[in-house]
C-alpha cells in the first residue's frame, strides 16, 4: 500500500499539484454540489472533480497574484492556500454555470412558431 501512496505522490508532484490543494477543491466542489438540489446526477458527480482541477491548478497562482498586487494575505500561510483553493473549488463551478448558461442561451436556436390553421 505504501509503494501505491509514493507513485500517486510522484504523480502529483510531477503534474505539479499539491494533495492538500486538491482535497480543498474537492470540498468546494461537493458543497457546491449539495448546496442546490436542481442539479442533475451527473452535475454531483462532475462537480467535486472539476472543483478539485481548478483548485488544483488555480490556487497557486491567484495566490501569488494576490501577494504580488499587495493584498493584506498572511505571507507563506498554507492554511491561506487551502482557504483559496476551496473558494476556488466553490466559485470555479458556479461561474461555468454562468459561462454554460450564456453559451447555451447564444448559440441555442430559436423556437419556429407554426402557423397557426385557418379554419
Amino acid at each position: 500500500m505504501v509503494r501505491v501512496e509514493a507513485m500517486i505522490q510522484e504523480l502529483l508532484d510531477a503534474l505539479g499539484i499539491k494533495a492538500p490543494v486538491v482535497v480543498a477543491g474537492l470540498s468546494g466542489g461537493i458543497l457546491r454540489a449539495l448546496s442546490r438540489h436542481r442539479y442533475k446526477v451527473r452535475e454531483m458527480l462532475a462537480s467535486p472533480i472539476c472543483g478539485a482541477l481548478a483548485a488544483a491548478y488555480l490556487t497557486l497562482p491567484v495566490v501569488h497574484y494576490f501577494r504580488a498586487t499587495g493584498l493584506a494575505i498572511p505571507a507563506n500561510d498554507d492554511t491561506t492556500t487551502l482557504a483559496a483553493a476551496f473558494l476556488i473549488g466553490v466559485s470555479a463551478m458556479w461561474i461555468s454555470d454562468i459561462v454554460f448558461e450564456v453559451v447555451v442561451r447564444r448559440f441555442k436556436p430559436e423556437k419556429e412558431e407554426w402557423p397557426e390553421k385557418e379554419e
